[in-house]
């Protein structure tokens, strides 16, 4: 079966990191207006989330491997390069990581027009220490849970599900609730709604993710070493029998 071309490919990446990043600001936008109580805003915002990214990585996953997210898209070739080879290569890393930035800033700028949000950055300042280890955590789960998942052969199904659950509790149990995402954290950047981030937020959540994507590396390496079926470890979140 032909590969499916990288231009198509991020075209899907594209799409899909804009519409998870309105799923998830938006949703955000929405409960503030709904509710005045903060668990229930809290709530609502992750269940759209948890509900929205399955249904992305459902729709994409076959064009694309259906990762919205630098953390998964660098896993995906590190990984790659230690095993089959048969993963994102350093060029196609920048290309994927372009489409989910652009992605992102994209579908911020679209919340901001559904929900009047004024022009201008975020001003939620978010970058203290528990927060910060928050999403060391939060992004290191997610990383070992796409692997695990991915090397022991489980199915695209399976995996949406997954990984959607896994955001959906991370909003409850991570101090930081759960960015996980950098291209994400720059479109948060871009709104001054509920879902936004300071400026001052911005790099230290950076970072933190990128720690937590190195941490979540390791642990899926000394955990689950090789995959159940030979080539099946990459690209992530991806089932190659349904490329055309």
């Amino acid at each position: 079966m032909e590969p499916v071309p990288l231009l198509r490919r991020a075209g899907a990446e594209l799409l899909g990191t804009a519409l998870l990043t309105a799923v998830t600001l938006g949703s955000a936008a929405m409960a503030q207006k709904l509710s005045t109580d903060a668990g229930l805003r809290l709530l609502e915002g992750s269940l759209a989330t948890m509900l929205g990214l399955g249904a992305l990585i459902l729709l994409f996953g076959p064009v694309s491997g259906g990762h919205f997210n630098p953390a998964v898209s660098l896993t995906d070739a590190v990984l790659s390069r230690r095993g089959s080879g048969k993963g994102l290569r350093p060029g196609e890393l920048g290309v994927y990581v372009l489409a989910q930035v652009i992605g992102a800033v994209l579908g911020a700028l679209l919340v901001n027009v559904m929900f009047e949000v004024p022009a201008g950055l975020g001003t939620v300042q978010r970058a203290t220490l528990p927060a910060l280890v928050g999403e060391v955590v939060a992004t290191a789960g997610l990383v070992l849970l796409i692997v695990g998942l991915v090397r022991a052969g489980r199915s695209i199904m399976v995996i949406a599900t997954a990984v959607g659950a896994y955001i959906g509790a991370a909003f409850w149990f991570t101090s930081s609730t759960a960015f996980a995402n950098p291209a994400v954290t720059v479109g948060r950047l871009l709104t001054d709604s509920a879902g936004g981030i300071a400026p001052a937020s911005f790099l230290p959540f950076l970072l933190a993710q990128l720690i937590g994507t190195g941490v979540g590396i390791t642990l899926a390496v000394l955990l689950f070493p090789h995959p159940r079926t030979p080539g099946t470890d990459v690209p992530l979140v991806h089932e190659p029998e349904t490329v055309e």
